[in-house]
């Protein structure tokens, strides 16, 4: 079994803490959009018949032009980012892994469950180097020079809310996989769809790890327009903006100074993170704080019509 790893979310426990209808909260403990793409209809062949190649096949294309995916390169889809994580030490010799921290938790405990040696501070004996870009939860971009490892794996899974920022055609190099999930710029983690590009030696070698049939027809079906809807993520970019730049104005008004994030997630500092936290929860408002940190705060977005709340919270 492995080990129990911080996350956003729980909100279960909150409302068992703090009281109320579930209904009545808002998790802001995540960076999922709050306004998720629209599913529209879904044949009902993607229900009950296997996935088959011509679907799966219109899926990747649509990633490859989504994503000015390098010629060459390989798409691999999956059940969410998260199963590719668990499986991406599977493709080397074990060895040591540099995970500099703070980041997503999941990168480095995936190399420590497969016996991977793992760093949390620059190593240059590192076999394998994995860095989230932006990072979660101060949105640091990286740049080429700081990758130096002989593999590099780049978690893009909230690059789609800055595309100028993506390092896809680092995958040319034959050494680098980089990740996409498709649950948190479309709102639609529940979905649970994620992407590998690499080389075709290690996508092929991560496919057979992952097995036939691995993302459903209905992901397939509505991926696939999400994917071909540039309209939509225009118009989504230009909206996350203005909501991080309200949230931003909301937050800095009760003394909280905005230290970094995206437009998906906010990342603040307080005097007291906890105390934060619990001012919000007796709003029914759910916050991100962290085991390492006394101050830090991270905030999604609320959605649309629950401004207000998170307004009286503060």
């Amino acid at each position: 079994m492995s080990k129990h790893r911080d996350h956003g979310g729980g909100l279960d426990a909150a409302v068992a803490r703090y009281g109320g209808e579930k209904a009545d909260w808002i998790d802001l403990s995540t960076g999922i959009n709050p306004t998720s793409y629209p599913i529209g209809e879904i044949p009902q062949t993607a229900w009950s018949a296997l996935p088959d190649a011509a679907a799966q096949d219109a899926l990747i294309q649509a990633a490859r032009t989504f994503w000015t995916v390098p010629r060459g390169a390989a798409i691999l889809a999956a059940p969410g980012a998260s199963s590719l994580i668990a499986r991406l030490p599977a493709l080397w010799p074990v060895g040591q892994v540099e995970v500099q921290t703070p980041t997503y938790n999941e990168h480095a405990g995936a190399f420590d469950a497969q016996g991977w040696q793992v760093s949390h501070q620059p190593n240059l004996s590192a076999d394998v180097q994995v860095v989230v870009h932006p990072n979660n939860p101060d949105g640091r971009l990286w740049q080429q020079d700081e990758l130096t490892a002989p593999y590099v794996i780049i978690d893009e899974s909230f690059g789609d809310v800055m595309p100028e920022e993506s390092l896809i055609e680092r995958v040319s190099d034959g050494r680098t996989i980089v990740l996409k999930s498709f649950g948190k710029f479309w709102g639609l983690a529940g979905l649970r769809l994620g992407f590998a590009i690499g080389a075709p030696e290690l996508i092929d070698r991560l496919s057979s790890l992952i097995g036939p049939w691995a993302v459903s027809g209905p992901a397939l079906s509505i991926g696939t327009a999400a994917l071909n809807d540039i309209a939509w993520a225009t118009a989504t970019n230009i909206k996350l903006k203005h909501d991080m730049e309200k949230l931003d104005r909301l937050m800095i008004h009760k003394n909280a100074k905005s230290i970094g994030g995206t437009t998906l997630f906010r990342l603040y500092e307080t005097p007291d993170a906890r105390a934060f936290q619990n001012r919000l929860a007796k709003g029914h408002v759910w916050s991100r704080i962290f085991p390492y940190s006394d101050t830090w705060l991270r905030l999604g977005l609320p959605p649309e019509d629950k401004w207000d709340q998170l307004e009286a919270a503060l």
